[in-house]
This record gives C-alpha cells, structure tokens and sequence, in this order.
C-alpha cells in the first residue's frame, strides 16, 4: 500500500473487439469505485494496430491510474484456436505495458472471478454486474459488459488479498514465479 494505507487495483478484460476496464481504490478494507470503461478496437481492421494500441492506451490508463496491481482476466479455453491466439495477444500487449511500468500482474480465470462475486461460477455477466452494484453501492450504467467485468476482476483481487485462507503463494504473480523459477528463463 503506497498511498497512506490505500491501494490502487486496476481490473482487464481482455478483448480483441471490446477491452474493459476498471478501477478501484482500497482504504483499510473498503472499497471505494474510482472508473470504468473501454477501449473499443472494432473499427481498426488490423490486428497487429489493435495490438499497439492496446499497449498505448492501456499503458496511459496505467499512468492515469497508478495502479499498485494489475488483474487480468485469464483468456479460457475456447473452440476457436484464432480467436484464442488473438486474445492472448491482446493480454500479453496489456500485461507488457504493466512490465515496463513495474506495475504486479495477477491472472484471474473467469469462472474465479465469478465465483468470487456471485458465489456461482457459471453466472451471467448480467449477473456479475448487478452484485457489483449492490456491493458497491453504485449505479454501473455502461454500454459495455467488458467494463463490469473488468471491475469485477479487481474485486476478485482484492477479495484475494484479504481472503485469510487465501493461499498468497498460490496466486498467479509473474514476478514471483519468475524469481521461484529463474532455471526456467531462456536468456
């Protein structure tokens, strides 16, 4: 925690068409909403443009933000391998931004995030969103799910980071596991 006890969590959904954002500031154990919203890449017809602008514009929400943690959404499986090689590269053009930002990544799998927000891991995004605002107690009124979602990712964070039987060495900080694994690291 940098700020006086407070903490900064930045929440993304990935996307190759619609990412989302969200961000929420922790002071003690409460949580306030601080934004949300989207990059919307479905006019840029090139993937490799739609990669470079994620890594700007993430990377300028990041130094909007300042965010002490980065959480992501884990790209699941899917049917496609297109669209997952895709969606990966979307995650990795938003992780590398963090990387040069020295901002800690953790990787979240959907069914976890909405387990941790509606107890059910197969709930709707209509869902998600509606137990946001209760918790929260505030209005989300967004155009784009991808948003909420990303809010809820951050949540799932901070619910990580304040879970007491939360194993701390079992959730996914690339920084950690590269240091626990360095053998690993082609140089």
């Amino acid at each position: 925690m940098t700020r006086s006890g407070q903490r900064v969590i930045m929440g993304i959904d990935p996307g190759t068409q619609i990412m989302g954002y969200g961000v929420i500031l922790i002071d003690g154990k409460k949580v306030h909403f601080v934004d949300l919203g989207i990059i919307d890449l479905r006019k840029e017809k090139d993937h490799f443009e739609k990669l470079r602008r994620i890594f700007i514009e993430v990377g300028e929400l990041y130094d909007q933000y300042k965010p002490d943690d980065l959480a992501i959404e884990a790209p699941f499986y899917g049917k496609n391998p297109q669209v997952m090689l895709k969606l990966g590269r979307a995650q990795g053009a938003a992780i590398a931004a963090a990387l040069q930002r020295n901002i800690p990544i953790f990787e979240y799998a959907p069914r976890k995030v909405k387990m941790a927000i509606t107890g059910k891991g197969a709930a709707s995004k209509e869902q998600v969103k509606e137990i946001l605002e209760r918790t929260m107690d505030v209005k989300l009124d967004i155009k784009y799910l991808d948003a909420s979602d990303a809010i809820a990712i951050a949540m799932c964070h901070f619910y990580q980071l304040t879970n007491p039987m939360t194993d701390k060495k079992a959730s996914t900080n690339w920084k950690s596991f590269v240091a626990a694994h360095s053998e690993r690291i082609v140089k």
